[in-house]
């Protein structure tokens, strides 16, 4: 059988205490930690496999994590990180444990469906969807609504990594996860929610500072907020995800991206512009090689 390959997602998580949740929500996701959470390496085609079991069910529904009418609540499916794998400095915190990612399969589905139907052609939108396009807008919309007023747990990105995206995490505190046969499975780098607020602080004022309000400043902003409607005893995760099948292992080890960013946060604030901008473009090189997969797929 031909092996499908995990899709060419990178995902920033947050991870919050499963205490924190209101009783209702912790119920369910402590029920799901207790069947067993998700695997982080394969968390990509888990998600795909759901998605596509909803549309070939004989009782089809439009969104993973929906529940078919008359079938009750579907189940929670989250990802569980022990506070003991996330390191934290002096005055930070983190836990108690489990910490608990729901992957809000149904919330991130009906945002991506939305975009689907604002972007593709005709054409695919009519040979993708499974019901009228009006009808998936109006349910899909609805979802989003309904759920304006929660935090999504995990942000996505195909095909690359959003180089913000780094500003999150210590350089320092990469892992590497390799197979029994020497295969990279997973690069993830975890750290606490108090010390992931302090650098995307950072990063904002000097990027402000140094390149104005739009670009990189908003994205830090909005990331900034997103982080701020979590638990402050959380931890933040950025994994490369199945980006890694595009990587060989010199690639890995020529990635210093955190490194790099990290390098240009300071240049930004000490007013060395050159060296910004030459590390910017060597990021941007490093990046676009594995962002180029796309065009052939």
């Amino acid at each position: 059988m031909l092996a499908v390959p995990e899709p060419f997602v990178a995902y920033l998580r947050v991870y919050e205490p499963l205490s924190s949740f209101e009783a209702s929500a912790r119920e369910r996701l402590a029920e799901a930690v207790e069947s067993g959470s998700v695997d982080p390496a394969v968390v990509g085609s888990h998600e795909q496999d759901l998605w596509l079991r909803t549309q070939v069910s004989t009782r089809p529904h439009l969104l993973p994590g929906e529940a078919v009418v008359g079938s009750g609540p579907s189940r929670e499916e989250v990802l569980v990180l022990d506070p003991e794998e996330v390191a934290t400095g002096p005055a930070d915190s983190v836990g108690p444990g489990p910490l608990v990612c729901p992957l809000d399969l149904r919330g991130r589905s009906a945002a991506a469906l939305v975009g689907f139907i604002g972007a593709a052609d005709a054409p695919l939108r009519t040979a993708a969807l499974t019901v009228p396009e009006e009808t998936a807008r109006s349910r899909a919309t609805a979802v989003v609504q309904e759920l304006s007023d929660s935090a999504v747990h995990v942000l996505s990105s195909t095909w690359t990594v959003p180089l913000p995206w780094f500003v999150v995490i210590d350089p320092e505190q990469r892992r590497i996860r390799v197979s029994e046969t020497g295969r990279i499975e997973r690069v993830s780098w975890q750290t606490s929610m108090a010390d992931a607020r302090r650098r995307v602080a950072r990063a904002h004022t000097a990027t402000r500072n140094s390149l104005g309000e739009e670009g990189p400043t908003r994205m830090l902003r909005e990331t900034e907020r997103w982080l701020e409607r979590f638990h402050p005893y959380s931890a933040v995760e950025l994994d490369y995800g199945g980006l890694v099948q595009m990587m060989s292992r010199e690639d890995i080890d020529a990635d210093t991206s955190a490194e790099d960013i990290a390098a240009i946060v300071d240049a930004m604030e000490e007013g060395r512009n050159t060296e910004v901008g030459q590390r910017y473009e060597a990021l941007r090189d490093f990046w676009s090689e594995f962002a180029s997969h796309e065009r052939y797929n």
